[in-house]
């Protein structure tokens, strides 16, 4: 077997590129998902330097990055915690899709690109970035406020939602007419709700059949489960990334924190890959034209984020300030809008589909983090009740105990 060097070149200056990035996004905390994106445009084809030998394998590494990046969400979760949240927090949930999804919908079909594109701008436009929002809950030290289950609660919805969402995307962008693609759908949700029923009720003997105690093996059983359910579930014409999520919900206890450690790695290299290759497929001379409008649907749909966590932070009975910090925290969008546009892109639905996308997710992921330090002094102020934290702690950004005395002083005037 002979490689050609151009290839190993090739790849290993992206490999390279991308650790440099990853350090350098890492030393001014910030994500490094708009660098990802913004590698791809310049080794893309219009870019500055465009690639040739490795981009088929670009493109393996990248469908990988995308059944990795849903296992690993899928083993945050147990079917319990899935469950629960399903009971308690739907209506959010639902707030959450009407506010978020209806904006792209709308902006798709304005710009008249058809209902099939308007499905999928509305799915770009839905969902956070789980992975962003963990990194600024840490790094803001707010893991522990009031406000962060409801948080996690709405990103949990949204990643439950994408298990029906997905498999209605792949029907209409295959074409498929209303018989197979309610079947298609039919499919998907009986093979959700089945792995619920047996991660619920079964999922110790999952678990205890995966497990090993050597490392090597538990890798190599729970990555090659993960791609045969993954590609059993793209010949059913069901999304590879609902399989593997799925994957991710069945497996639970100590089986799920070894695979977690032991996938992190690859999952950082193949995700990294995977915002490459996007990129890669997106022309930067097609970005000006829709940069207009990405602006203009990244502003909505910041609002309407900010509106969404105010409100089911409300509901949630915490204080106000816990209700814009919520708000704030939920505007970044990242790695599931990228995949849903990405879906587009290889079915060539709508050539500035991509470029909308790739502005959008870059705009709302530098100012995710920015959001979710400002909206509570911006919101407390233009709502006239913001009050300097006299005797109550200094309530400086990313101290939690001090966010913790100020809304516990709220707390009884603020609870519905």
């Amino acid at each position: 077997m002979h490689s050609s060097p151009v290839f190993l070149i090739e790849f290993g200056c992206i490999i390279l590129g991308l650790g440099l990035l990853g350090r350098f996004a890492a030393r001014f905390q910030f994500s490094p998902i708009p660098l990802y994106l913004l590698a791809g445009l310049a080794f893309g084809q219009g870019g500055l330097l465009p690639l040739g030998a490795s981009e088929e394998f670009v493109a393996i590494g990248a469908e990988i990055g995308v059944i990795l990046l849903l296992l690993m969400l899928g083993l945050e979760y147990t079917a319990s915690d899935l469950v629960s949240n399903l009971k308690t927090q739907y209506p959010a949930g639902l707030v959450d899709a009407a506010l978020n999804a209806l904006p792209g919908a709308i902006a798709a079909l304005l710009l008249g690109w058809g209902p099939v594109a308007a499905v999928v701008l509305a799915g770009v436009t839905w969902v956070s970035s789980s992975g962003v929002i963990a990194k600024v809950l840490g790094d803001l030290g707010r893991l522990g406020n009031r406000e962060t289950p409801t948080i996690l609660s709405i990103l949990v919805l949204e990643d439950l939602s994408m298990a029906v969402y997905l498999p209605i995307v792949t029907a209409l962008l295959a074409g498929s007419g209303l018989a197979a693609g309610s079947l298609t759908l039919a499919i998907a949700l009986g093979v959700a709700g089945l792995v619920l029923v047996l991660a619920v009720r079964y999922g110790r003997l999952v678990s205890r059949f995966v497990s090993s105690d050597d490392p090597e093996k538990l890798l190599l059983v729970v990555l090659g489960l993960t791609l045969v359910i993954a590609g059993l579930a793209q010949q059913l014409q069901v999304s590879a990334a609902v399989g593997a999520f799925l994957v991710g919900i069945a497996l639970s206890g100590e089986v799920a924190e070894g695979a977690h450690h032991l996938l992190a790695p690859l999952r950082d290299l193949f995700a990294a890959v995977f915002f490459v290759f996007f990129g890669l497929h997106t022309d930067p001379s097609s970005i000006p034209p829709v940069l207009l409008p990405a602006l203009a649907l990244a502003l909505v749909t910041a609002l309407t984020k900010i509106a969404t966590g105010y409100w089911a932070a409300k509901r949630a009975g915490v204080s106000v300030r816990a209700r814009w910090r919520a708000g704030g925290t939920l505007v970044a969008r990242g790695e599931f809008s990228i995949v849903i546009a990405g879906l587009a892109v290889t079915a060539g639905i709508e050539p500035s589909l991509g470029p909308l996308a790739t502005a959008y997710v870059l705009i709302l992921v530098v100012i995710g983090p920015l959001t979710a330090r400002f909206t509570e002094p911006i919101g407390l102020r233009l709502t006239g009740r913001l009050r300097p934290p006299v005797n109550k702690g200094e309530a400086v950004a990313g101290d939690a105990a001090a966010h913790e005395a100020l809304d516990a002083s709220e707390d009884t005037a603020a609870r519905p």
